[in-house]
């Protein structure tokens, strides 16, 4: 396992997922930036991500070692409250988040893209 801080690690998934998703919004035929943004928010937000890591577990499509990180990154203890969610769904966010990066970082890009397919698919 990546041994670098969970919050850089969540830092670093949060940049990387949103462009993907700006990427598929894009192939979608959406090109108006304003509309770009609006459909975003869906994947992008807090609520959006902490829906889609529930989806992915309820389902079982992470391994064991995926689900270590999402609560590795969903215990961290933050000295950051959230703004426009409550602490259970930005915990969840943060846990998504660090997978996506923990999973960049160790070039696990085909694995990205089967998380990335899989929320599309939603």
């Amino acid at each position: 396992m990546i041994d670098i801080n969970v919050l850089a690690l969540a830092y670093l998934g949060d940049s990387v997922y949103e462009v993907y998703i700006r990427k598929y919004l894009i192939e979608q035929g959406i090109v108006n930036v304003n509309e770009l943004q609006e459909s975003a928010i869906k994947y992008v937000s807090a609520k959006g991500q902490a829906s889609y890591l529930n989806m992915l577990l309820e389902d079982n499509i992470l391994t064991q070692e995926e689900i270590d990180i999402v609560h590795r990154g969903r215990n961290h203890k933050s000295h950051k409250s959230p703004k426009n969610t409550d602490i259970n769904t930005y915990k969840q966010a943060t846990g998504f988040e660090t997978l996506i990066g923990y999973l960049y970082l160790d070039n696990k890009i085909d694995r990205i893209n089967d998380i990335i397919k899989y929320i599309e698919s939603r």
